[in-house]
């Protein structure tokens, strides 16, 4: 009955929704007629999609009609309304052409391989033996979120990379302790995109210093580290919750919960699934750690390859000018065959158990696909409505008049846009351009300081935002139910979000990380005291 009444809520909200959305006279086109760009086209409407995706998300609970809802609304808006080509532009312009894209089609052939990889490290019992050697090492629920942390650090590479694999390692360790899976999907998701943005050696390096047009890209990126105070302050909030012992909000339930044995609270997606690792007895730690190393090494050999490093470019220019999306293929690909070789070669597992193992890891990927398919088709609707212009427009034109606050609005800016959209490197795209245009020739300083911001805002925004990629991947890796990792992990991002907007501030008049980020620190610190104390009155 429960489940009835909230599809029922989703069915008449969003009709209720469209049927304003029609009733709005200025967006109406002739009928047969379909204007080659939307009446929407770069105004406050263009944000409309993803936020009805949003909402709904929220309210009802459910991802996959949330989001096609959404990009329901964002077809409509983007053809005015003539419903024949809606629905067209749905499939046509929306799913089939997002999976035609050469690096999402990427993406996806590595997550289907890595889900492989994660099935074959169960199977052979390599999950199973670190949980027991981790036992004997790791006795506190604090011990086991620490390590957690320490090693979503360690994995820098990439962000997909990293919610996955860190997931697939320290489930078993994490619920040994108690530890609840929303509390897991946040570790992995604060340890992802907020370590990668501040890597010099990183996909998100390399995507950032291509923004940066007419200067040194990479240089512009290391010197702007020490001011992304939200990557900053993400990993002292992270470190101290877990210190502290100080959770609040939804998420306190969740660990409430877990604490009496209920991992999950709500609903398990994953439930379906065979869990084998206990089954083998026979598994070392090195049947886990192997593959990982192999992973690693031939994760970063791949994206240097694609940046043409075996032809004479060095290292960082190679890494910079990488494409992850092939690189991680190419390498994924290579990991998978060490593992192969390696279970048979040691027999402890044979081959055509390892081939079963492919499906099945495929299989385990299939949420995320679907959730991933329709973020990036509703991307494209939002992309088709110009909403990076409409954000663009409104940056520009108060560059000029609150040069000091800039940072600080700039984050806003980019948080917004980055949760409305769900992409970080669409954000940077976006803004760090326009910063570039506007300070490097007046204020070089401060351009540093507002790229640091754009960076920060979108990290941000795509920390939040329930359609972000890596949001996705982190609720994946730690096998948790989306909705409920969004809504356990937004009080913990918007606290930060704060603290890092009054630290932009403290930034834009000093105009040195010397004052700026010891002040951050130290009101980040100062809030968590004051949550902790609160909490327990």
């Amino acid at each position: 009955m429960k489940v009835k009444y909230k599809a029922c809520c989703t069915f008449l909200i969003a009709a209720a929704l469209v049927m304003s959305f029609g009733s709005v006279t200025a967006f109406a086109a002739e009928a047969g007629e379909t204007a080659a760009v939307p009446n929407a086209y770069a105004t406050p409407w263009a944000l409309i999609p993803p936020v009805v995706a949003i909402v709904l998300a929220l309210i009802t609970k459910e991802v996959y009609s949330s989001l096609f809802i959404g990009i329901l609304v964002g077809a409509l808006l983007n053809c005015n309304f003539n419903i024949e080509t809606s629905v067209v532009h749905i499939f046509k312009g929306g799913i089939i052409s997002v999976l035609s894209d050469p690096y999402n089609v990427g993406i996806l052939v590595f997550l289907v391989i890595l889900g492989a990889m994660v099935s074959l490290m169960n199977h052979a019992g390599g999950s199973a033996a670190f949980g027991r050697w981790a036992g004997t090492h790791i006795k506190t629920r604090v011990g086991a979120q620490l390590a957690t942390i320490v090693l979503g650090v360690l994995i820098f590479i990439d962000d997909y990379f990293n919610c996955l694999t860190v997931g697939s390692v320290m489930r078993p360790v994490t619920d040994k302790h108690k530890v609840s899976r929303a509390k897991l999907a946040y570790l992995i998701d604060a340890t992802a995109a907020p370590i990668c943005i501040i890597a010099p050696i990183s996909s998100w390096a390399a995507a950032v210093s291509g923004f940066v047009e007419g200067e040194d890209g990479l240089s512009i990126f290391v010197r702007a580290i020490p001011y992304n105070f939200y990557a900053i302050l993400t990993i002292v909030m992270m470190v101290g919750l877990v210190v502290l012992k100080c959770d609040y909000g939804s998420m306190a339930k969740h660990e409430k919960n877990a604490m009496n044995g209920d991992l999950f609270t709500t609903s398990n997606p994953y439930a379906d699934e065979k869990e084998t690792e206990e089954e083998v007895t026979g598994g070392k730690v090195k049947d886990l750690l192997i593959p990982i190393v192999s992973l690693i090494v031939c994760c970063v050999i791949g994206m240097i390859y694609t940046g043409g490093f075996f032809e004479g470019t060095d290292f960082i220019t190679a890494f910079s000018n990488s494409d992850a999306s092939v690189g991680l293929s190419i390498g994924s690909f290579f990991g998978l065959l060490i593992t192969i070789i390696m279970y048979m070669f040691r027999k402890v597992l044979s081959f055509r158990k390892c081939m079963e193992c492919i499906p099945e890891g495929f299989k385990a990927m299939v949420p995320a696909i679907m959730i991933l398919t329709f973020a990036w088709t509703l991307k494209a609707m939002t992309d088709g409505l110009g909403a990076d212009e409409y954000v663009a427009s409104l940056v520009a034109a108060s560059a000029d008049s609150l040069v000091n606050f800039l940072p600080a609005i700039i984050f806003l800016v980019g948080c917004f846009l980055a949760f409305a959209t769900g992409t970080s490197w669409g954000t940077f795209g976006i803004l760090i351009p326009i910063v570039v245009e506007a300070f490097s020739k007046t204020d070089p300083e401060l351009m540093i300081i507002a790229i640091s911001a754009c960076m920060a805002g979108a990290v941000c925004g795509d920390h939040c935002s329930p359609i972000s990629d890596t949001t996705i991947m982190a609720s994946a890796g730690a096998q948790c139910d989306h909705v409920n990792h969004v809504s356990t992990q937004l009080p913990y991002a918007v606290v930060a979000a704060a603290v890092s907007f009054v630290t932009y501030i403290v930034a834009g008049f000093a105009q040195t990380a010397f004052v700026a980020l010891p002040v951050g620190i130290l009101l980040m610190l100062a809030v968590l005291v004051g949550i902790k104390k609160l909490s327990r009155a």
